[in-house]
């Protein structure tokens, strides 16, 4: 099962990136673990029900399943992409959520908001993968011959 050129490029660059980002969070300590679970609690309160840890650890993990889960060709782009959408949308309200990211208009980034800001794009990404369809071939029609016989 092939994908598009403009599939490929998309699904490649992103899970590389994604799969390199998951393994260096492999090995967070406690301290940084910690920051992070603060960050995303902003958007999902939930997660600090979890050890620091325990969320490095499946921060990491889900970065690197998503992260495969864009390069394996075998997964179908819409999938790939609505998990990326899913990852990107949390990622975006982490962003508009935490204090000191974003200018009074609670958009436009703060310096120390602009590496939060930028991963929007992969929101991005993951909507045009779902998004994006195949050209279907036009179906012929054939007209039936009358009822002329030869004889």
């Amino acid at each position: 099962m092939g994908f598009s050129p403009s599939h490929a490029i998309l699904r490649l660059v992103t899970g590389a990136y994604l799969i390199n980002s998951g393994v260096s969070k492999l090995s967070l300590d406690e301290e940084t673990s910690a920051a992070l679970q603060g960050m995303a609690a902003n958007a999902i309160p939930q997660v600090k029900q979890l050890p620091p840890a325990t969320f490095g650890k499946a921060l990491a993990a889900g970065e690197i399943a998503l992260g495969g889960a864009l390069v394996l060709p075998f997964v179908p782009t819409r999938l790939a992409g609505l998990g990326l959408s899913a990852f990107g949308a949390g990622l975006v309200a982490v962003y508009a959520k935490t204090p000191g990211l974003t200018e009074a208009d609670g958009i436009r980034p703060t310096q120390a908001g602009v590496a939060m800001a930028k991963d929007s794009w992969l929101a991005a990404i993951g909507v045009a993968l779902m998004l994006d369809r195949k050209r279907r071939r036009p179906i012929k029609v054939v007209k039936a011959s009358g009822s002329s016989k030869r004889r």
